[in-house]
């Protein structure tokens, strides 16, 4: 196959392409997953022989009622996943066009308006497309045109996807960074990226380092406990809290960055996600823009990070932090 395909110019365009699916993802993700939630919620709801051996007795009739009632509400739902319904406006309904789908181009002739009602339409979409290409170009330049680098423009596209999840909804769904963890394995079992062991090594130790710190704080200064947030710690606390029972994603993605990229570059990743995350968020508090009670979401700048170290390189990524 010819090298252009792999060149800057191609995977640019090809960046673009998947930058509009990536704004497909984003929206539909979560609301694919809040739905499966509220499945399982109404199957555990009508589970009478677990509800039997919770409690020491059968659910009331309420309750078994409510279950009934929830599954037929969700059965009743049109059908959601990536790829149904068709795109169309969230305001009107408005089925897209060919000629509506085109990245950037149809947001730029339509003055990022729907056709049909006028309805605003957001300016991340094409700001996501843009994002793509040009991410999707830095690895085609850095990497050289030859085929790897599609595979590293998936980690980016993952990446990305995963942010702008955990940026709406302070949500990493298993759905992105576990397929992310086992590609960057595979990947260097093949021998397309760095020796196995390294990866297995970073894909242990990147759980590990927000885990045993997020732990080690718990249970040394409790779950209430402020921590600076510049520290790890603070990060760590974040990325747990309210969410264990959502699986811990921002553990996963460092994970899953740590297979890909190796255990030696953690420490850049943490650090530049710790501080740009720090600054971006003392900056929202400071605007206002950070709502009380809530915080942000760690995911989209370990992302970043990770991308920007795998463009810099490992060994230079170190020996900027002196190492």
């Amino acid at each position: 196959m010819s090298a252009w395909w792999w060149s800057v110019p191609a995977l640019a365009l090809l960046g673009l392409l998947v930058g509009s699916f990536l704004n497909v993802v984003a929206w539909r993700l979560p609301r694919m997953l809040e739905r499966d939630w509220w499945l399982q919620a109404a199957a555990q709801l009508g589970d009478e022989e677990g509800h039997q051996r919770t409690f020491g007795q059968a659910p009331a009739p309420p309750l078994a009622q409510a279950a009934q009632d929830l599954q037929a509400r969700l059965q009743a739902l049109p059908a959601l996943g990536l790829a149904m319904p068709a795109s169309h406006c969230p305001a009107c309904g408005h089925r897209l066009r060919w000629h509506e789908l085109i990245p950037v181009l149809s947001w730029l002739g339509l003055r990022g308006r729907c056709a049909a009602c006028g309805a605003r339409i957001a300016w991340r979409y094409p700001m996501v497309e843009l994002l793509t290409a040009a991410l999707f170009a830095a690895f085609a330049w850095r990497l050289g045109p030859q085929p790897v680098a599609l595979l590293w423009c998936g980690f980016a596209a993952t990446l990305l996807a995963a942010s702008l999840v955990d940026w709406d909804t302070t949500l990493l769904p298993d759905g992105l960074t576990l397929p992310l963890l086992w590609a960057g394995l595979v990947a260097a079992a093949a021998g397309l990226t760095l020796p196995l062991a390294n990866a297995v090594a970073g894909a242990a130790a990147g759980y590990l380092a927000l885990w045993s710190v997020y732990w080690l704080f718990r249970l040394v200064t409790g779950r209430g406990a402020a921590h600076p947030p510049w520290t790890l710690a603070h990060w760590a606390e974040r990325a747990a809290s309210g969410r264990e029972g959502m699986g811990h994603g921002d553990f996963k993605l460092l994970a899953a960055l740590g297979a890909w990229l190796g255990w030696q570059a953690l420490l850049p990743v943490l650090l530049a996600a710790s501080l740009l995350g720090s600054v971006v968020g003392l900056l929202m508090k400071a605007m206002g823009s950070l709502r009380e009670g809530r915080y942000v979401p760690f995911g989209p700048f370990l992302a970043g990070a990770g991308v920007a170290v795998a463009l810099i390189g490992v060994p230079q990524s170190l020996r900027w932090l002196g190492w």
